[in-house]
């Protein structure tokens, strides 16, 4: 259940060019957090709280990580916050992923950039039932990769760059073509990125996370709804029905 708690500053340092991690302390969320959801930040100067997706759990420690890109106001004062420091948070929110999967199942896990996070976490629930796990990891360059050793602990790990500058020069959707066969699939990032991988994967079971902007977070304001695939009426609510959906039920 989302619940409106004040999180401790563990430790924020910077892991890529321009992209964080942060690491949080509460015992309430680290006990309810599960993987795909995110926590709904509250900062000083900001009318709208900022969504960022749950990169990894600690229950023991009761800590949360998550990781965040500066690329506005709102992210840019996340990044200068400092261990010790409190912050105001909504969360867990959203529903995350389904981690039922037949025993043994070749899985493949594909994300985009800021996208990345929320598959690490996912990744190491899959791999301790006992599932063989593929990362393909998309960024900009050489510079804005991260986590690889991180998903390299539980399984395959393929990167791409746009440039070339690190791994396969391209996108995702040219590694994905050279993995093998797969039994169930899980991606994150932007849309376009989204579109191509379902596309790509179509007749394989999946599941989509869409990151989005969102207002209140818990369903009430309806700024963030994506219309439903196949209806001309119907329609998703991202913040409390989502950021999680199966690969055909939104129109991306």
């Amino acid at each position: 259940m989302i619940k409106k708690e004040f999180m401790e500053i563990i430790s924020n340092k910077e892991i890529a060019l321009d992209t964080f991690e942060l690491v949080l302390k509460n015992k309430y969320v680290s006990q309810a957090a599960g993987p795909g959801q995110f926590l709904h930040i509250s900062l000083p100067g900001h009318t709208l709280r900022r969504p960022i997706s749950i990169a990894s759990v600690d229950p023991d420690a009761c800590t949360v990580t998550t990781i965040f890109k500066v690329i506005g106001s709102g992210t840019k004062a996340l990044s200068f916050c400092k261990e010790g420091e409190m912050i105001d948070v909504l969360g867990p929110g959203g529903n995350g992923f389904s981690l039922e999967n037949e025993a043994g199942s070749r899985i493949l896990l594909v994300g985009g950039g800021i996208g990345v996070p929320p598959l690490y976490y996912l990744g190491k629930q899959l791999a301790a039932q006992g599932h063989k796990i593929v990362s393909v990891l998309g960024f900009q360059n050489k510079e804005s990769v991260f986590y690889e050793e991180r998903f390299k602990e539980f399984g395959e790990v393929h990167i791409a760059t746009d440039n070339g500058s690190y791994g396969t020069k391209g996108f995702v959707t040219d590694v994905i073509g050279n993995i093998g066969e797969i039994d169930r699939y899980y991606t994150v990032g932007p849309i376009p990125m989204l579109r191509a991988v379902t596309e790509k994967l179509a007749g394989t079971p999946g599941y989509i996370s869409l990151e989005e902007r969102m207002g209140c977070g818990i369903g009430a304001c309806y700024a963030c709804v994506i219309p439903l695939k196949g209806e001309e009426h119907g329609y998703r609510k991202i913040c409390s029905e989502g950021p999680v959906f199966e690969a055909n039920e939104v129109a991306l």
